[in-house]
């Protein structure tokens, strides 16, 4: 048995979105329509293009979710880590971008709180 996971999302960055959807669907069996990945109708991950201008490598980035997503970005950022990009606001959270010591990308989510 797996346990469950600790993420709630992945974005692919991809400098190829149209062949990573094609890729990952016939690979795998994934659904994707131009900008999620969804297994049995639920989406968990995102199909995100890299601008012509970035420089970074393509990449999965998983996204984690913690109560407190500033406690979570300055606690990262005292334990070796580096803020990528500041507290973004989405209709369903809000989210920061860090990197661990050795560079690795993570995504810090803080999802709205339901009524």
């Amino acid at each position: 048995m797996r346990p469950e996971s600790p993420f709630v999302f992945f974005d692919v960055r991809t400098s190829d979105t149209e062949g990573s959807k094609r890729f990952f669907t016939e690979l795998l069996g994934w659904h994707a329509n131009d900008t999620l990945l969804t297994t049995g109708g639920v989406p968990w991950g995102g199909l995100t293009p890299l601008a012509p201008d970035d420089d970074r490598a393509p990449q999965w980035l998983p996204y984690a979710p913690v109560s407190d997503v500033d406690a979570a970005a300055a606690k990262a950022v005292e334990l070796g880590g580096t803020l990528v990009r500041e507290r973004t606001e989405l209709p369903f959270g809000s989210l920061v971008v860090v990197t661990d010591p050795g560079g690795a990308a993570l995504v810090l989510f803080q999802a709205l709180e339901k009524p």
